[in-house]
């Protein structure tokens, strides 16, 4: 159980500006953020943003952020339920979890594939969030393709 009390109004309110500031400064100093969108109106006491990435082996991320009173969830769609090698293709993203630090490969909505992870809103800073940003990147690009290549083999027969 976590005993890690609420932030207050007060504290979540320097934590999603903090988080804003970030998010601007990065659209403005690294070329892979393409854009942010805040959701205004989310409620229940919480704040979300959408990030999108540019990639190189997937052409966009779409990185989600939740901030509740207590953690900051992130996590993006990384690629469908597979049309064949099932057993093959899960294991893999099972495997590469073993390699990730603060995120993890999950199965999600109508078994698509999806990158979670999630920070204590109290430990959020700049470095975390940049953290963060990279590991979702190369965590997606690293294991893109690949996963296609097993998933939808038949697709790359020639």
């Amino acid at each position: 159980m976590d005993d890690t009390p609420p932030l207050t109004s007060e504290e979540l309110a320097e934590v999603k500006a903090l988080i804003d500031t970030w998010l601007n400064d990065r659209l403005v100093d690294n070329p892979v953020l393409a854009s942010v969108e805040y959701d205004a109106d989310p409620g229940f006491n919480q704040h979300r943003w959408l990030a999108r990435l540019l990639g190189e082996e997937k052409e966009s991320i779409m990185l989600h952020f939740t901030l509740k009173q207590r953690m900051l969830h992130f996590e993006t769609y990384v690629v469908a339920q597979p049309e064949e090698n099932h057993a093959a293709f899960y294991e893999y993203f099972l495997r590469r979890n073993r390699k990730l630090v603060g995120v993890a490969f999950c199965v999600g909505h109508e078994d698509a594939v999806y990158l979670t992870g999630a920070l204590p809103a109290a430990e959020i800073n700049e470095v975390a969030l940049d953290r963060i940003l990279g590991t979702v990147w190369v965590a997606v690009e690293e294991s893109f393709q690949p996963a296609l290549r097993i998933g939808f083999a038949s697709r790359f027969k020639k």
